[in-house]
């Protein structure tokens, strides 16, 4: 059984954990330096812009919701970790719970499959135990691959860079539209399936943004129309204690067990 179409939590984890090994090694600013409020952009979408270069400094919390899904976790670039859990509810009656932790060199992952454990062979062994992943095995293998780029878990700043309108509604609040398809494969929160099942509709999402007084993105929110299978709902992606996350920490050795294939294969 491949759980891929849950894959909206699963690929904000990878994103977040992999671009730790990809970026400098150059320790991050200290929290506010050189973002004052002065120098936030008067222009709205240069200001949004903007609102996103903290993240690739590294050290952040965050939560993302959106269909189904809620995810919360947290960036530490100083320590290269990362941690993510998130919930997946369909609505059909079936749940599916994730926790991701990387603490350079290793990763780990413990699965809640719920009624999915009934249908996998040997999962029963694995339930509350932290998976060590072989790093061989996954580099390039699929959703658990650590080969990617982005310390953003969402993707904003290529999201940012996808509006086409928008206006400053309040002091550090923003609304206007974005046209999801030009972002691509560049952001998890909205994937190229979700965006051809809108169609035309996919090139002027309404969305709502809010920033701290630096000029720093907390709140990102897109509003998605029905389309297809997909109902209407909104994604959401909160920011929150740049230059201050907790370390991440390995999970407990009396915890931890090797993952066996089957892992690998469903997260494919």
């Amino acid at each position: 059984m491949n759980i891929r179409r849950w894959s909206v939590g699963v690929l904000a984890a990878t994103l977040l954990v992999s671009g730790l090994t990809a970026c400098k090694s150059d320790d991050p600013a200290p929290a506010g330096a050189g973002s004052a409020a002065s120098a936030v952009p008067a222009d709205p979408k240069e200001a949004l812009i903007a609102s996103t270069k903290e993240i690739e400094k590294g050290n952040f919390t965050f939560t993302i919701s959106g269909s189904g899904v809620n995810g919360q976790g947290s960036v530490h670039k100083p320590s290269n970790s990362a941690q993510f859990t998130m919930k997946v509810d369909d609505g059909s009656g079936t749940t599916f719970g994730m926790e991701m932790i990387y603490v350079e060199p290793d990763s780990w992952v413990k699965m809640d499959l719920g009624e999915l454990g009934a249908m996998i062979p040997g999962a029963d062994k694995m339930k509350g135990k932290y998976q060590h992943l072989d790093q061989s095995k996954v580099k390039d293998g699929g959703e658990l691959g650590l080969n990617m780029k982005d310390l953003d878990p969402a993707g904003t700043a290529v999201l940012a860079k996808g509006i086409t309108e928008v206006e400053k509604t309040a002091e550090g609040s923003y609304a206007g539209k974005l046209d999801a398809s030009a972002v691509g494969d560049g952001s998890a929160a909205l994937d190229s399936d979700l965006v051809k099942a809108l169609g035309a509709q996919a090139k002027a999402l309404p969305f709502t943004a809010k920033v701290d007084a630096e000029g720093r993105l907390t709140e990102l929110v897109i509003s998605v129309p029905a389309a297809g299978d997909n109902k209407a709902h909104d994604i959401k992606v909160s920011y929150a204690d740049y230059g201050k996350a907790t370390t991440p920490q390995k999970p407990p050795a009396d915890q931890v067990v090797e993952a066996p294939a089957s892992t690998y294969e469903m997260l494919k």
